[in-house]
């Protein structure tokens, strides 16, 4: 029986059936503390209570029920008469140590390198195998970390951070630069030890794929202690090698569907397909049940993220069925192009990976210098069928005689008789002259008429880069931006303009001689959202410092501001964006903006690679953006002011249409510049 003197009431650590599974399997270890009972007079009963011991003792009477012990089976039990028992059993439960957690990590380890398989200690000792997994990987580190961790010079928490690698060598590298350093926070110590490394998510790592990455030898590095997101790919060259040569197997095949040429890359500068015609497609039609499931999937996809708008995580089953929606909608979306066995071989391919990892393939692109041997081709067959033409009229004519009346007139150079109605080059210039001028006039009073032909030029220039269908001499060049930012084309806004422009080649008339005639078809309405689509790709706002455009900037600004361009949406400041290409006063000058002078002095006295890492962690969220990605005012009214007995336009402000991080002298409301 239990005694009333034992000190332990509350429940805490191993469960009673966790203990008696324990000692069903391996005996009690821990003998019970037992006295002896007495009677009203004094005399023993023959009954003993454990006054130290009651958990195993509860135990024991569990396996007994349970049938896995006899009621009559020898307990070890010391048995006590001196003392006090309520001080026995207080001395039991606190004089003993517990165990240091090295201990074991390292016990772990031995019961596993003795055969015992994670699953199964796990199972022996009531933990989950990624408990045990941990456990081990803790074990394995440095010999040099472990014991700074046993002399309490580093934390649980930094020593489970280099588990991140199970390089010693690089562990201990770390730790000497680390022992220096004044943040001294785990995620610090992951990012030194995974810099150079590519994330999981990398989008040439979902390309390539995990498996294939490890099947060539890569290593990965992985956290079991917090969500590593797949872990690190540590080998960037060999991940890079193993993309190339998918896109380069990809590239065969597809080229072998008779396209003239095919080049393939992990990333294409955005806009490297400027200056290229696309071939018109066309696509297999849809039946009417496909048209009946895609409305109904499209239908149901809505309403169900209608109904699950700002949930962080959806249910498993609504996950499910949404992608499952996605791929009824995809199915009649993405038909694969039908392109003119003809235009193919004189067209090509662009062959990259998307920004999700999945393989890019632009198809139908023609080249000018393969345009232009096309249509000279085109025109020499021409001619020589005029020249055969005119040989068979020539034999005709010879076959049935000449009048003599006609011999009688060619002999005698009578112009009269001149069959040829064509007036002279000079006559046609001259009228050709009034005719463009009229056209100048009544076009320039007619601003709808004059934006139809506008229209026209551009999607002529735009989509078939064939300027030479309009008689209009307006053209748009769109300035490659590629070269200037890497990764642009990754970016949600281009991503948004190449479906754009995509959707337009679907409507668009295959021929640019069936423009004009197509666009007098359609309503004002969607003539402009195709005028806006064409403007919008002229725009270039783009700074290099060997152009001395300084208006055109300028005009870019006020453009912004009338659009309320809001560049948060589009840009945020990391490492690779701005933090690792300035100056440390630069990184300083943009934290303090953002989050006070207090959050400066934090970081102020670190190197400039971890002040750029730093700075992206703490500026992350706040929305700051550096002044040349700033947008005033839309159409911001001017000021005059007197300055010098002079008078100056000054743009008005407001502080409603200043980012958060501006509108408020005391920094980012959204993180309260700490204490000074």
């Amino acid at each position: 029986m239990a005694s009333d003197a034992n000190v332990r009431r509350i429940k805490a650590g191993v469960s009673v059936e966790e203990l008696a599974e324990d000692i069903g399997r391996r005996g009690l270890l821990q003998s019970l503390s037992v006295r002896p009972v007495f009677d009203g007079e004094g005399a023993e009963t023959g009954k003993f209570a454990v006054g130290a011991g009651g958990r195993r003792l509860a135990a024991l009477k569990l396996l007994v029920k349970q049938k896995r012990l006899a009621k009559n089976a020898p307990v070890p039990c010391i048995v006590k008469t001196e003392g006090i028992e309520e001080e026995d059993s207080l001395a039991e439960n606190t004089m003993r140590e517990a165990l240091h957690p090295l201990d074991q990590f390292r016990a772990f380890k031995a019961l596993n390198d003795q055969g015992l398989t994670i699953d199964e200690i796990a199972a022996r000792f009531f933990a989950s195998a990624q408990v045990v997994r941990q456990r081990l990987k803790l074990a394995a580190a440095s010999q040099k970390l472990l014991d700074h961790y046993v002399a309490e010079e580093m934390t649980l928490e930094q020593l489970m951070a280099f588990c991140v690698t199970e390089d010693h060598a690089r562990q201990e590298q770390v730790w000497g630069a680390f022992t220096h350093a004044y943040n001294k926070e785990p995620y610090t110590i992951r990012r030194m030890l995974t810099e150079g490394a590519v994330k999981a998510g990398d989008k040439r790592a979902v390309f390539v794929g995990v498996e294939a990455y490890e099947a060539a030898g890569g290593v990965i590095l992985r956290d079991l202690f917090v969500h590593d997101h797949g872990g690190w790919l540590q080998d960037v060259a060999l991940l890079d090698r193993l993309a190339r040569e998918k896109l380069s197997a990809a590239a065969e095949e597809i080229r072998a569907e008779g396209w003239k040429w095919s080049e393939f890359a992990i990333d294409f500068p955005y806009g490297h397909t400027n200056g290229l015609r696309r071939l018109p497609a066309s696509y297999a039609p849809v039946s009417d049940e496909q048209q009946a499931r895609y409305d109904a999937a499209l239908e149901e996809y809505d309403v169900l993220s209608q109904e699950h708008e700002g949930v962080d995580e959806l249910p498993e089953e609504i996950d499910r069925r949404m992608a499952e929606l996605e791929q009824e909608i995809a199915t009649v979306e993405e038909r694969p192009a039908i392109y003119d066995p003809a235009e193919i071989a004189k067209a090509g391919v662009f062959i990259s990976i998307d920004h999700a990892g999945a393989l890019k393939v632009e198809r139908g692109l023609l080249r000018p210098e393969d345009e232009a041997a096309a249509r000279s081709e085109e025109d020499s067959g021409t001619l020589s069928s005029t020249v055969v033409a005119s040989q068979n009229d020539a034999v005709e004519e010879d076959r049935e005689g000449s009048t003599g009346e006609a011999s009688a007139a060619r002999s005698n150079g009578d112009e009269e008789a001149e069959s040829s109605p064509k007036l002279a080059d000079r006559l046609l210039a001259e009228l050709s002259a009034h005719r463009t001028l009229a056209l100048r006039a009544t076009l320039a009073s007619d601003p709808e008429a004059a934006f139809l032909a506008a229209t026209h030029a551009l999607t002529l220039n735009v989509f078939y880069g064939a300027a030479q269908h309009c008689c209009l001499d307006i053209s748009e060049k769109s300035v490659p931006l590629g070269s200037h930012a890497p990764g642009l084309g990754d970016a949600a806004a281009a991503r948004a303009l190449q479906e754009s422009f995509g959707h337009w080649q679907l409507r668009l008339p295959a021929s640019p001689g069936d423009l004009w005639g197509w666009l007098l078809a359609q309503d004002q309405s969607l003539r402009a959202e195709l005028f806006a689509q064409c403007v919008g790709l002229g725009v270039n706002a783009l700074y290099l410092p060997w152009e001395r455009r300084t208006s055109a900037l300028d005009h870019a600004d006020r453009l912004a501001g009338h659009l309320a361009l809001d560049m948060r949406a589009h840009w945020s400041a990391t490492v690779e964006s701005y933090f690792g290409n300035v100056t440390k006063a630069q990184i300083l000058a943009a934290v303090r903006e953002a989050k006070g002078e207090a959050t400066v002095q934090l970081i102020d006295h670190l190197k400039k690679v971890d002040m750029a890492a730093e700075a992206e962690r703490l500026l992350q969220g706040t929305g700051w953006l550096p002044e040349a990605l700033r947008t005033q005012s839309p159409d911001a009214p001017t000021l005059a002011v007197e300055a010098d007995g002079a008078t100056e336009e000054t743009p008005s402000t407001d502080d409603a249409d200043l980012p958060a991080f501006l509108a408020d002298e005391g920094g980012d409301p959204t993180y309260p510049a700490a204490a000074e």
